[in-house]
């Protein structure tokens, strides 16, 4: 039997359709409004315990502030980082940690910039700490001369960057291996330095790195970054474009070993400014004895 429609419930029907294709539109304009003016400038600060066996007691309690992948240049807001390194000051930091990707740049084309958000870094008490990313080292990661200038401003304003190289804080020693897709990375040298029977931590940029069997007798904590988590990640799915070949380093702790732990930070700075449910990050590491 034919149903007919009348013109009344033609219109209803073509009005709904309107509004769902309006409400469509405005939902994709509003995620994109956010992933692009909000979430890329939108801080977290994460709290992290880091328990540490041997831990000297003069240090438990104290703060580690890590920072990550900054990429100062021309995409990345320059007020953006100065006022989120200058905020620093308000976590009480007792020690700074950067672990690469200062700028995104050909050269040293950036380099100022780079340092003049540097310039921001709040003083601490146990020293301000670093280690070069990839995109330090300019066109193709293998401009050696771009990272050695960077290092050069770095360390006139008091940042001290590990490359292949162990110092002592207050007891507890940090290991700071260089870039892992630059021609200087050199893990088994750097993790040759550490004592077995003392505290430890290593900073190196690029989470890959601690899949390499250089870290097999390493036990203690490494920082890195490089990933931004992924910058945008689906809910409940993994990020569909990753910079690293073991797909599971997103964001976070990872147990990578007996007596090794992993925390990928997501970095402050961006490449393409669009970031979605990958937040900024900040982290404050709580030292407690294991």
């Amino acid at each position: 039997m034919a149903v007919n429609i009348s013109d009344s419930e033609r219109l209803s029907r073509r009005k709904f359709l309107r509004r769902c294709a309006g409400g469509l539109g405005g939902a994709a304009a509003g995620t994109f409004l956010y992933t692009w003016r909000v979430e890329p400038h939108w801080v977290e600060v994460v709290g992290h315990a880091m328990p540490i066996a041997g831990l000297p007691t003069e240090l438990i309690g104290k703060r580690i502030v890590q920072l990550s992948d900054l990429h100062a240049g021309m995409v990345v807001d320059q007020s953006f980082l100065t006022r989120s390194i200058a905020g620093i000051a308000e976590l009480q930091p007792d020690l700074i940690v950067i672990t690469g990707d200062f700028m995104s740049c050909e050269s040293v084309e950036e380099l100022p910039k780079a340092l003049d958000a540097m310039r921001a870094l709040p003083a601490a008490p146990l020293g301000r700490l670093a280690v070069l990313g990839n995109h330090d080292y300019g066109t193709a990661w293998k401009q050696n001369t771009v990272a050695d200038n960077l290092v050069a401003g770095l360390e006139k304003l008091d940042v001290q960057v590990l490359r292949n190289d162990v110092v002592d804080v207050a007891g507890l020693q940090v290991a700071g291996v260089d870039d892992l897709w630059s021609n200087r990375f050199d893990a088994e040298k750097t993790l040759g330095k550490l004592p077995n029977d003392r505290p430890a931590l290593a900073l190196c940029h690029n989470p890959d790195a601690v899949d390499r069997p250089d870290w097999n007798d390493f036990r203690g904590w490494n920082l890195s970054g490089h990933t931004h988590g992924g910058q945008c990640k689906p809910p409940f799915l993994p990020p569909p474009l990753l910079p690293v070949k073991n797909r599971r380093y997103v964001a976070g702790e990872y147990d990578v070993g007996p007596g090794r732990r992993l925390y990928i930070n997501r970095g402050l700075g961006y490449l393409r400014r669009v970031r979605f449910n990958a937040r900024p990050e900040i982290t404050v590491f709580t030292l407690a004895q294991a």
